[in-house]
Formats: structure tokens, C-alpha cells, sequence
């Protein structure tokens, strides 16, 4: 980044120095300090900083690490609904692309009634409880595990 007196900026005429960003063969302000605002430059300039969150330990990659032997999620009841209904759906629509049996199914789903919906509901909370139970003891063994390591 190079300062440039204001005179040269003709941006900022009350401040002193203007900070110019070089942008190929143009030199755009990136911020003024007379009003203290930036350019709408300065997005495409400069990189955004990378926020990591999170805890556990990371890969070589930045990606943390999922345990193979954690338990599954739970499936929410349009999933269930749309595995039971996917393969009606293709062969009522032969030759029909993927995409677009994904939004048949939401389609029909939108449709259903709270009556029809029940089923798929009923079967998503008894696998949501197997997921917490399954995520309790698996958290149970890790902390076990841990504690005999140290």
C-alpha cells in the first residue's frame, strides 16, 4: 500500500494522506479518512480474515477429523418421507433428473396434511431419541477412554 498526498486523491480533500490500494493499472482509495469509510473497493482488494470455530482436533487439510465411529444423525421426517416416496417418483416419471425428483418430493410434501404427516414425524422422533441415546453413550466411552489415556 502506498500513501499518496490528497492533493493527488482528489477524494479526501481535507486529510492529509490518503492510503491507495493498486489495483492493476488504477489506484483506487481504499479508505478516507476524511469521512472514515470504505471503498467499496476494499471487498474486492482485500482478503476477508478466516474465522475458525469449533472445537476437537483439525486434519492437515483444516477440516476437523469425524470419528467413523461416532453415531449417525437423525433423519428429520421429510427424509423418511422422501425415501419411502423416491422410488415411486422415478417410476411414475421415467427418465426424470435428479433434481428434479427433489423438488417433486418437496412438492409433495408441502401438500401433505398434518394427518399425513404423522407417520413420518413419529419415525423421525424415535430416531432422533436412538441418535441422543447412541450420542450419550458414545460421548460416555470417549470421556472413559480419555481418562485411562492420561
Amino acid at each position: 500500500m502506498t500513501l499518496l498526498p490528497a492533493s493527488s486523491a482528489a477524494l479526501a480533500p481535507n486529510s492529509a494522506l490518503v492510503p491507495l490500494v493498486s489495483h492493476g493499472a488504477y489506484h483506487q482509495p481504499a479508505y478516507n479518512l476524511s469521512t472514515g469509510s470504505l471503498n467499496s473497493y476494499t471487498s474486492l482488494i482485500m482478503p476477508k480474515e478466516k474465522v475458525t470455530r469449533g472445537k476437537g482436533k483439525k486434519a492437515e487439510g483444516g477440516k476437523k477429523k469425524k470419528d467413523p465411529n461416532a453415531p449417525k444423525r437423525g433423519l428429520s421426517a421429510y427424509m423418511f418421507f422422501a425415501n419411502d416416496q423416491r422410488d415411486k417418483v422415478r417410476e411414475d416419471n421415467p427418465g426424470i433428473k435428479f433434481g428434479d425428483v427433489g423438488k417433486m418430493l418437496g412438492e409433495k410434501w408441502k401438500v401433505l396434511s398434518e394427518k399425513q404427516r404423522q407417520p413420518y414425524e413419529a419415525k423421525a422422533a424415535a430416531d432422533k431419541k436412538r441418535y441422543e441415546e447412541e450420542k450419550a453413550a458414545y460421548q460416555a466411552n470417549a470421556e472413559e477412554e480419555e481418562e485411562e489415556s492420561d
